[in-house]
């Protein structure tokens, strides 16, 4: 090194350097191990990023490398940040020498745009997002004559994502991968879509490691210049590693071996998007006499509670194992408290908070941490009850959801038709072929007759100025809403929503899409159908969302953190809930359905970072009874509350539900359609030929005349122009001109020069010139 060097004048070989002086030994010995692979194996709030700070600190420091010469990488664009910042204090600019600081991703971005040649691309390539993504899909889908709505984009998509994570090319494909996107078209699809990727001079986010692991395999000589520019490489969350990321960092350390990973095994719970906890479990096999430093003093959580979480990881067989202890006061046993069903857990909850906060403890220090979304929707509901504020956190409030936005759309135009807005929403949703163009022509159409845009859907549905398939589907979508409108007069509005969802083909969509969000969305439909058992009418129920919508406190007031447990890693507060620690909820039954052992492993990891999160007080519930799809449903507490060591726990059972299960399972088994069949005839005839009219669009003729039975509900109009039939010749933008041969209401019937006979809406032409 010469004397150019920012940091020249710093001690070299310092037993104790001042960015270390603070740390405990542990720390301090990964910290001054810099020679050779080290394993820095941390415990939840064991202080593993101030260790790794002074790690890359230390190697600045004492002149092993320059800041260029070590490759540093962390898994989100703010631990990159915050890292940055970290070893900015403690070397001061020479952190900004340091290039090779930042996310797998954006490592190996700048990586290939010096390489892209290799693998057929410009160094100029573009990056495309996941909606260009999805719609390239689609459009190859389509090339193919792929059925599309059993095969949709975005589970090729999702099947694109799991292959490049594990590093596999369209090449490598087994018949088994190949057999898993329509019926054996898996492999062609994937090499289809690389190969259009190229032509267009671009790459998805899969792609960079991918292409750089490609290039590093096939390129020996690019692989040796980074294994020789990179003396140290440090890398952070290194459980949370996919197969291609491990794969690629493996091949930069080989040759000198001096790579430091930090990690948790007992924290690895994000297998659902390719992360393989068997990566870090591997590390001393993969650098044969790898140094193990164990981080284990906590400085977040109590006693209490670090034993029983310690007590809860220890069933797991697949761990390298550690004991977190602490030197703070002993504090609180875990509570365990047992309730009757899902809304007394959010009144009890919210209780517990009121009291603590009587205490004195501050709303931003309490978090409650779900394992499924739909979980929220009942304490969000209690909040607003007590006027108790709350923001939820890595995703929507629940009635912000676009799943749950969109089946609230199909109500609130069942309930009020005239609700333009919703039915904009829905009415190509699922998709339906209905596109821009259609809309304009409806809300045209609106306009001039100054009706409610279903209304006038209706009407362009029943005559030739619309193609023929979107007046059919206009017209289906109608009859569905003339069922739905007649059906919410006999059924609870919890049915009339099941009734939607499946007979739109909603339930449909979302089971043709196989993405990891999808379960989730269908979880929190079911959801919002319990939701609306409480309520008696549909009227009811919206007003109280609406209620629930217009509250927002603002940001500088105190709120509850609501989030899912995956969201909340990282964080940490003094007063944590655990709802929902029931068999069947936590652990998840489709996890398990799914990967067995090995899901119930990391189910149990992710129960451990929950009880992690807390510092101060944690409090796990679980409730005797949960009502999904109108029926009680008996629960019973989860395992893992049987794996909590006693010593550390207090239990606690308040039932005080009003009916008794075999009270619910009876009065909700009735069949609330049994009734409908054979009497809606009688109804239908009772209120008149014009009934049906108002059934399917809620909005009234204002003509005196009613159409003929059994011709179709939109043959109805609101400002009819019986003048333009004295009018001999007439003009259509679309269909020319012609000669005016009937009329019907609004309805005229037109002999066009070129077009031939048309039935098209009167507000559509005018008097030839």
């Amino acid at each position: 090194m010469t004397d150019s060097h920012p940091l020249a004048a710093a001690p070299e070989n310092a037993d104790a350097p001042p960015y270390a002086a603070r740390l405990n030994l542990p720390q301090r010995e990964a910290v001054l191990t810099t020679e050779g692979p080290v394993l820095m194996l941390a415990g939840a709030g064991t202080g593993k990023t101030a260790a790794l700070t002074a790690r890359l600190a230390h190697l600045v420091a004492t002149r092993r490398a320059w800041p260029s010469e070590i490759l540093c990488v962390t898994f989100t664009n703010k631990a990159a940040r915050e890292m940055r910042e970290r070893v900015g204090h403690l070397i001061g600019d020479a952190v900004e020498g340091m290039p090779w600081l930042g996310t797998f991703h954006s490592i190996c971005a700048r990586m290939l745009r010096r390489h892209a040649e290799l693998v057929g691309l410009q160094s100029n390539y573009t990056i495309i997002d996941t909606d260009d993504q999805l719609r390239l899909l689609k459009a190859l889908i389509r090339e193919a004559e792929i059925d599309e709505k059993r095969w949709p984009p975005r589970q090729l998509a999702g099947l694109i994502d799991r292959w490049k994570n594990r590093g596999l090319n369209p090449d490598d494909l087994d018949e088994v991968e190949n057999e898993t996107y329509a019926n054996g078209q898996g492999q062609r699809m994937y090499r289809v879509y690389q190969d259009r990727l190229k032509g267009l001079n671009a790459c998805d986010f899969g792609d960079l490691l991918l292409h750089m692991l490609n290039i590093f395999r096939q390129h020996r000589d690019v692989l040796e210049q980074y294994q020789a520019r990179f003396k140290y490489v440090l890398v952070d969350e290194y459980q949370d590693t996919n197969a291609v990321q491990y794969l690629w960092l493996r091949l930069l350390a080989q040759e000198r071996k001096n790579i430091c990973v930090v990690g948790d095994d007992d924290q690895s719970i994000y297998s659902w998007r390719g992360a393989e906890v068997a990566n870090i479990l591997r590390f001393e096999k993969d650098f044969p006499g790898a140094k193990v430093v164990r981080l284990e003093q906590n400085y977040r959580s109590t006693p209490q509670i670090l034993a029983a979480a310690s007590g809860l990881i220890a069933s797991n067989s697949q761990r390298l194992g550690k004991t977190l202890w602490t030197e703070l006061p002993q504090g609180q046993k875990v509570r365990v408290i047992g309730v009757w069903d899902a809304p007394e857990e959010a009144r009890r909850v919210g209780e517990e908070i009121e009291r603590i906060e009587r205490e004195g403890a501050s709303l931003e220090q309490v978090a409650i941490l779900v394992r499924a979304q739909y979980q929220t929707r009942e304490f969000e509901d209690r909040f607003i009850q007590i006027g108790m504020n709350y923001r939820i956190i890595g995703g929507f409030r629940f009635y912000e959801r676009a799943e749950i936005r969109d089946a609230l759309a199909y109500l609130r135009v069942i309930a009020q038709p005239q609700d333009d807005l919703a039915f904009e929403r829905i009415y190509n949703q699922p998709k339906r072929g209905l596109g821009a163009k259609t809309l304009e022509k409806m809300h045209q159409h609106a306009r001039r007759r100054e009706m409610p845009l279903a209304a006038a859907a209706l009407e362009l549905a029943d005559s030739d100025e619309l193609p023929a398939r979107a007046r059919n589907t206009i017209g289906d979508l109608m009859r569905l809403f003339y069922n739905w409108r007649e059906m919410a007069e006999a059924v609870t509005p919890s049915d009339l929503l099941r009734a939607v969802l499946e007979e739109s083909g909603y339930d449909d969509m979302l089971k043709a899409d196989r993405s990891a969000e999808s379960a989730g969305r269908a979880d929190n439909l079911v959801e919002l159908a319990r939701a609306m058992e409480e309520y008696e009418t549909l009227g009811d129920f919206l007003e109280h969302v609406s209620l629930v919508m217009d509250n927002d406190a603002s940001d500088e007031e105190e709120k509850v953190t609501i989030m899912t447990m995956h969201a909340a890693k990282g964080l940490e507060f003094d007063n944590v809930f655990l709802p929902g620690w029931e068999e069947g909820v936590f652990p998840s039954q489709r996890s398990l359905d799914e990967g067995g052992l090995a899901s119930l492993e990391e189910e149990r990891r992710l129960a451990y970072v929950a009880i992690t999160r807390a510092r101060r007080r944690c409090t796990i519930l679980h409730a005797a009874n949960r009502r999904i799809f109108g029926q009680w449903n008996s629960s019973i507490p989860s395992r893992f509350i049987d794996e909590l060591p006693d010593e550390h726990v207090e239990s606690e059972t308040t039932m005080t539900g009003g009916r008794s299960l075999w009270q619910a399972n009876w009065t909700e088994s009735e069949d609330p359609f049994a009734h409908l069949s054979e009497s809606r005839p009688e109804r239908s005839s009772a209120r008149g030929p014009g009934w049906q009219r108002a059934l399917a669009t809620g909005y009234e003729t204002k003509q005196k005349r009613v159409p003929e039975p059994g011709r179709s509900a939109a043959s109805f109009a609101a400002k009819p122009r019986t003048d333009i039939a004295t009018v001999a010749r007439v003009f259509h933008e679309k269909f020319g001109y012609g000669e005016v041969i009937g009329q019907e209401g609004n309805k005229l019937e037109i002999e066009f020069d070129k077009a031939g006979t048309k039935r098209v809406i009167d507000s559509f032409v005018k008097a030839a010139d």
